[in-house]
């Protein structure tokens, strides 16, 4: 044992499989380091990590009233959550993000209308009991599921009323999405994701994240925080940014946003 891996830890599931992706289900990764089209560093503590492939996951399951057979549960490094493929009738393989009880030959489907209330089958939402915990749900009928992906995340249906459904999202807030729009029932997988004890820095920087300095060890032509003799507390009513700004308590949603008459009840629990 070394210092580095005595504490970590992993996960070991020994329901995934060990396959390469379809090719055609597969691109390169293309990575910015957190730079933007001008090449400027706009995120910091980001860039090299080992090489991936990014999955095409299809957020939309627009093959309706057709069964697919799981074929594999498999691991996807680009996010948290496992992900199943999918093998169609007419032969089309698909992948879609795996929820919490899906095995290698279950049959999934997603229905046009009332369908069964099995893991993984896709519905829309005023076919949906309340009180069900759904994933991968969509905010406009057709586009795609946008909420719920990571692991071990889910929304529960908390009503139906005048063609909007209301859903309580994992962080406690409250938001209407139109009934027409679809979600898949069950939770998303790999739920212990958020247990694990990454142990050293050799293995963040596999994942893409370079290691962050505090400002307190900078000088003061670096940071608000530095300067100073010895250890010492910042000295400053506020945390500051790098650059001078409030670093925490500051609200980064847009005052306007057009979304906000969908939210019943904000994540902080005031209530619009």
């Amino acid at each position: 044992m070394t210092p580095g891996i005595r504490h970590a830890s992993v996960i070991k599931d020994a329901t995934l499989s060990r396959v390469r992706p379809p090719k055609a289900l597969r691109i390169p990764k293309k990575k910015w380091s957190g730079r933007n089209a001008q090449g400027k560093i706009t995120v910091r503590h980001q860039g090299g990590g080992a090489k991936q492939y990014v999955r095409i996951v299809d957020f939309r399951r627009d093959k309706l009233d057709i069964p697919a057979k799981v074929a594999t549960v498999e691991y996807d490094p680009n996010r948290n959550a496992n992900i199943a493929l999918l093998v169609y009738r007419d032969g089309e393989k698909r992948y879609m993000l795996a929820p919490n009880g899906l095995a290698a030959g279950a049959s999934v489907i997603a229905y046009s209308k009332r369908g069964e209330l099995s893991v993984g089958n896709r519905l829309h939402i005023k076919e949906i009991p309340t009180g069900i915990e759904v994933h991968d749900v969509e905010l406009a009928p057709g586009g795609g599921g946008k909420l719920c992906h990571g692991a071990g995340t889910y929304a529960i249906v908390s009503s139906l009323a005048d063609g909007m459904a209301l859903l309580k999202l994992p962080s406690g807030e409250i938001r209407m999405v139109s009934e027409e729009c679809m979600a898949t029932i069950g939770t998303v997988s790999n739920a212990e994701y958020r247990n694990i004890r990454w142990g050293k820095a050799g293995r963040m920087r596999h994942r893409g994240i370079k290691p962050s300095v505090r400002g307190k060890a900078m000088n003061p032509v670096d940071h608000p925080h530095g300067g100073g003799e010895g250890k010492h507390p910042i000295g400053l009513k506020h945390p500051k940014t790098y650059t001078g700004k409030n670093a925490y308590g500051v609200k980064t949603r847009s005052v306007h946003k057009r979304s906000d008459r969908y939210i019943v009840t904000r994540r902080n629990g005031k209530k619009l």
